[in-house]
């Protein structure tokens, strides 16, 4: 059974925008569904400005991150108390905070994550690639 909503980590949001071919056709064939509920976290924003002010990455598209998400219809997720809690309380050995931001805002609100990193899969979270 597909899943109704998608949490998208990074690199599949970067790929969506870029539209790349290592985006997965479930992935991209799920975004495309009007009845996906897509979901990208403020996690999301915070790597992205992170890997720009570092020169990994070049985000400049002709609006802010926020404005290119709603637009492209996603949902913006904000990071609560709860998803801290959880991403700083979890025992596996997965250093990436945006990963484990990520895996605990999935957990949480039960949002299967879109993600191609099979180390998420150590949260036992639902991911969808």
């Amino acid at each position: 059974m597909e899943p109704s909503s998608l949490l998208l980590d990074t690199h599949a949001l970067i790929w969506w925008a870029i539209s790349d071919r290592r985006l997965s056709k479930k992935v991209k064939r799920l975004i495309e569904a009007q009845e996906t509920q897509v979901f990208v976290s403020a996690a999301n924003a915070w790597e992205i400005a992170t890997k720009v002010r570092l020169g990994k990455l070049i985000w400049n598209p002709s609006e802010s991150m926020e404005s290119y998400c709603r637009n492209q219809g996603f949902e913006l997720l904000p990071i609560s108390c709860a998803h801290a809690e959880r991403a700083g309380s979890w025992p596996q050995d997965h250093g990436d905070p945006f990963d484990r931001m990520l895996a605990a805002q999935s957990d949480k609100e039960h949002i299967p994550i879109a993600t191609s990193d099979h180390h998420i899969e150590l949260f036992g979270v639902e991911v969808v690639w």
